[in-house]
């Protein structure tokens, strides 16, 4: 199928550098002398027909900004097939040949379900701040929220210590540990507890055993947001070993704000000029990934489903350093 006309779309939790993915795929087509439909606020968007063409200057002066322009909502209807259904009939009236999605685990399967349906053109681009989708090393907005959580960690540990306290920071994640697990080793935390690391019955217990009861005062510990978080640990120290004073820092939402790192804006450049060399290959219901910093394709189906293992050695690595 020849391409003539995109449509580009953001979906799910918002991620810095999703800008910048939408400034690239709209130069990127443009540059191809095709037509760039903007779909905003995801599939509800989508649904409803909120969409209008794009063009340069559209996307000028957004590589900067956080958030995205073409906003972001989740969508009860999509979830149907009669939605998805209604979603397809929209790409047809604005004659869309492909759609790019720029999203996460969620985004990436409502893409998969809309293309194995509708026999729709889909190209994923991953961007999300958890970097757990199977078939690329990092994911748009992983690097900016690590980099966040760490300035933050950094300020935290000032009041740790002038008070001998633990604190158990709290990051997201999901179901996925790469935030909390690179957080902990950059911001030189004593502990990080996350859902891949099943190797201890009790991370808990063997932290405190190790660390705080030997030669330390004062401790940081990042948990991931899965179980119960970090309010779920502060209060089996406060019942199990009252002799620590605890405190929580729930970090939230800052973790998706702020201007996307460089590294983000590059790769969320080059996984949007990707998204278009795909179309031009004949590529369809891929996801543009990165991998050992070359540009790699991921059938949708297997980087939205398949779980992304982390490396065991960071846990490791953790655990010698924080002696």
């Amino acid at each position: 199928m020849r391409i003539k006309t995109i449509g580009i779309m953001t979906s799910g939790g918002d991620a810095p550098g999703m800008n910048a993915c939408v400034r690239a795929v709209t130069r990127a087509a443009i540059y191809e002398q095709w037509k760039v439909f903007g779909i905003y606020r995801g599939w509800e968007g989508l649904i409803s027909g909120d969409i209008k063409e794009l063009n340069t200057e559209d996307v000028s002066n957004i590589i900067q900004r956080g958030g995205t322009i073409l906003k972001t909502a989740r969508s009860e209807e999509f979830r149907s097939e009669e939605g998805r259904a209604k979603a397809a009939e929209n790409l047809r009236k604005f004659n869309i040949d492909a759609l790019v999605v720029i999203g996460g685990n969620g985004s990436l399967s409502g893409a998969e379900a809309l293309a194995r349906e509708q026999d729709v053109t889909v190209i994923g681009i991953p961007g999300t701040i958890d970097n757990d989708l199977y078939g690329t090393d990092s994911t748009i907005g992983y690097d900016t929220a690590l980099n966040t959580i760490v300035e933050c960690v950094d300020k935290i540990r000032d009041t740790a210590t002038s008070h001998d306290r633990i604190f158990f920071v709290e990051v997201m994640g999901r179901d996925a540990g790469f935030l909390a697990q690179n957080s902990a080793i950059a911001a030189g935390a004593e502990a990080a507890i996350i859902p891949e690391d099943k190797t201890d019955i009790d991370q808990l217990a063997t932290f405190i055993g190790r660390g705080i009861r030997k030669s330390k005062n004062s401790s940081i510990v990042i948990v991931s947001e899965k179980d119960g978080g970090a309010m779920h640990y502060a209060e089996r120290v406060r019942t199990e070993y009252p002799e620590f004073g605890v405190r929580v820092s729930i970090l939230g939402y800052l973790q998706r704000g702020g201007k996307p790192s460089a590294y983000d804006r590059i790769l969320a450049s080059r996984l949007g000029v990707a998204s278009i060399n795909a179309l031009k290959e004949g590529q369809r219901n891929v996801m543009v990934g990165i991998k050992n910093d070359q540009i790699v394709y991921v059938p949708i189906a297997r980087a939205a489903k398949l779980d992304k293992p982390i490396d065991k050695e960071l846990i490791n690595d953790l655990y010698v350093l924080s002696i």
